[in-house]
């Protein structure tokens, strides 16, 4: 009698739940401490700010009320490659990676002040009340987009590894393009910001999952 393979919905799970308390906190802590440089930044700049110009394409995008569902999602989505981890050492591994990744656009902040335009919002709609959270500062590379095109690759890896097909593949690069979007249609960003984050968090998966399969031999199913 053969025993049936665990479908990938079975594996993704029987991952998640191994060490999900750590990750949980670990994930949370990272937010925190990460948050912490990016405000103390964009109060204290080091430099004069630079006002990032308009393209074309920020002409033609407009303002969108929904925009701002996909925007805030990025803190869910950006959880999900920690969570998959098989065990300690590829967490922590992926937990210096991503933080040297998001330590590099603090450094572009630091050096290089940016601001988007003044746009102008319909008071009390969600999407002042978003600008209300996030400040248009910090703004050159984006690091919402950074973080969610990061997040896609290794999430792309993760998934093919445990078998999943195309449709899951699919959808988690249309959420990745959703969030990238949303950065445009809420104006907290324009689109050479959206350039650069792709750039940093390209950038940045490809030499960190490099890294993986040569000291983790490409290992993502749990043992």
């Amino acid at each position: 009698m053969t025993i049936a393979s665990p479908t990938p919905a079975r594996t993704l799970n029987q991952l998640l739940w191994r060490l999900w308390w750590l990750k949980a906190a670990g994930s949370a802590v990272f937010i925190w401490g990460f948050f912490q440089g990016y405000f103390l930044l964009l109060r204290y700049p080091h430099a004069e700010v630079t006002v990032m110009p308009l393209t074309w394409l920020d002409q033609i995008t407009p303002m969108q009320w929904w925009a701002w569902i996909p925007y805030l999602s990025l803190w869910f989505y950006t959880c999900l490659p920690p969570a998959f981890m098989p065990s300690l050492r590829p967490l922590a591994y992926y937990g210096l990676a991503v933080g040297l990744t998001c330590l590099a656009g603090l450094l572009c902040f630091y050096f290089w002040p940016t601001v988007v335009p003044p746009f102008e919002r319909p008071a009390g709609s969600s999407l002042a009340m978003l600008e209300g959270v996030d400040t248009a500062g910090n703004a050159c590379p984006s690091l919402h987009v950074a973080i969610a095109f990061y997040s896609a690759f290794w999430l792309q890896a993760q998934l093919r590894a445990v078998g999943a097909g195309r449709g899951w593949q699919a959808v988690n690069w249309l959420w990745c393009a959703l969030i990238v979007y949303s950065t445009l249609a809420t104006k907290q960003h324009v689109f050479i910001d959206v350039l650069g984050g792709l750039l940093l968090g390209g950038a940045g998966a490809v030499l960190a999952l490099t890294g993986y399969r040569r000291w983790f031999a490409g290992r993502f199913l749990p043992v």
